[in-house]
């Protein structure tokens, strides 16, 4: 950890996207004492009202002040790019290094599913399961976490069987350690890495890829302020009130640069194949 925090100190796109992420992630821990207004309350008579000293980013055309609603979205945005990461974090390591250490039948049957779920494209499979289920924030996460685990899975068991036949986990079968615990003891600590790195680099997509969907109006449900939704809303007014999609659009190209940033330079200084190559 000192010398992943020492690396990022050394970089300055890498201090940009700290710095940028720490920012965000301060506005989403206070988003109660920055929002100037409730970002639900609607005011019909103050609508589509243009940037002013009283609404900093206008209204919507409900009179919802926009600053405080893109303030509120920054939970939404951390909130289910967290959980779909770490739920597909999970899923893929725990596929991942059972398909890797058992091998044979069981490996193969745990490829072509991890195909079969990969062969789908994210996006329609979403509009699909939210169309019959309804759009709800934890139907939201499991999606995604769902059209995300595959990829996990594949590194982890790459990482599994180049582990594996080392000399230390022969030694452990040999004194008749459990499967188990070989898992979680040996195997899990040397295919974290990797998997991390694949962490920091999924946030902006899934960020995206929840804005994508509430901007069709399947992501988090209404009056939840979401920056997808204030995309929509700002897209059918974009003629008279165009503030709605600059703002909105810019605190989300802000959020995946932050986190891209991050994510680049922990991949240049984690993957060894890249370290090899400077």
């Amino acid at each position: 950890m000192r010398r992943i925090i020492k690396k990022l100190l050394a970089e300055p796109l890498a201090i940009a996207g700290v710095v940028i992420i720490i920012f965000i992630l301060l506005v989403a821990i206070f988003a109660p004492f920055i929002a100037t207004h409730d970002p639900q309350s609607t005011f019909p008579a103050n609508r589509l009202q243009p940037p002013s000293r009283d609404n900093w980013m206008g209204t919507d055309n409900l009179g919802r002040d926009t600053f405080s609603r893109v303030v509120f979205g920054t939970r939404i945005a951390l909130l289910v790019s967290l959980l779909a990461i770490s739920f597909a974090t999970l899923l893929g390591l725990t596929f991942g290094i059972i398909s890797g250490f058992a091998g044979g039948k069981i490996d193969s049957a745990f490829l072509i599913f991890f195909d079969i779920i990969k062969s789908f494209p994210a996006l329609l499979l979403a509009i699909t399961i939210i169309a019959i289920t309804g759009p709800s924030l934890p139907m939201l996460i499991i999606i995604i976490g769902i059209t995300r685990f595959p990829a996990y899975s594949r590194l982890v068991r790459a990482q599994t069987l180049r582990v594996k036949g080392h000399d230390y986990i022969l030694a452990a079968k040999a004194l008749g350690v459990s499967v188990p615990r070989i898992m979680i003891k040996h195997l899990l600590p040397n295919v974290l890495g990797p998997v991390f790195i694949q962490a920091a680099m999924d946030i902006p997509i899934v960020i995206t890829f929840e804005a994508g969907l509430s901007f069709l109006g399947l992501g988090v449900p209404p009056p939840t302020p979401s920056w997808g939704s204030i995309l929509r809303t700002g897209y059918s007014f974009l003629r008279i009130a165009p503030y709605m999609v600059i703002f909105g659009g810019a605190v989300l190209m802000l959020t995946t640069l932050g986190f891209t940033l991050m994510g680049e330079t922990l991949r240049d200084f984690l993957d060894p194949k890249l370290r090899k190559v400077v």
